[in-house]
């Protein structure tokens, strides 16, 4: 009986170690894509492309828009040289973690003057304890109302 009580006090204790883990890494991401977000307002080139893992891939909202990360430095680069950024607050956001804390997984709504309600979601790895971004999807959520009406300018426009 003491053997079951002990092993179950060591699970409940991993458990809220585990836990508190994640909750720490939330806040870590949580700051972390904030930053990111800030970076790209205030035109700081250097430090929002740092957020990224050297292999990550960027979706913008065109269909044609997945660039590398070389290739989106390319675009992106000279807006930030001419002090021109983007700016999306941030109005909700989900963080989920696999199960060793070393991928996460988020989707985020956003706010934008030009686009209006927008979503960001991706993929983070943990690299020497700091998490970068491997993938960014940047959309626009089409009401469902809408749906064929948009979808059927997106074909006249092709």
């Amino acid at each position: 009986m003491r053997a079951i009580l002990i092993e179950v006090c060591m699970l409940l204790m991993l458990h809220a170690a585990a836990k508190a883990a994640g909750t720490a890494d939330s806040s870590r991401v949580a700051q972390m894509l904030n930053d990111f977000h800030q970076a790209a307002a205030q035109a700081e080139g250097k430090r929002y492309f740092d957020h990224f893992a050297p292999e990550a891939v960027f979706l913008g909202t065109d269909a044609a828009e997945r660039w590398t990360l070389a290739e989106f430095k390319a675009f992106a680069q000279p807006y930030f040289e001419q002090g021109k950024g983007w700016t999306y607050l941030v109005k909700s956001r989900h963080i989920y973690f696999s199960q060793d804390q070393n991928v996460a997984w988020f989707d985020e709504m956003l706010e934008n003057e030009s686009y209006g309600v927008c979503r960001g979601s991706g993929v983070l790895i943990k690299s020497d304890g700091v998490w970068k971004i491997a993938q960014y999807n940047l959309s626009i959520p089409i009401p469902i109302a809408l749906a064929k009406q948009v979808v059927g300018m997106i074909r006249e426009k092709k």
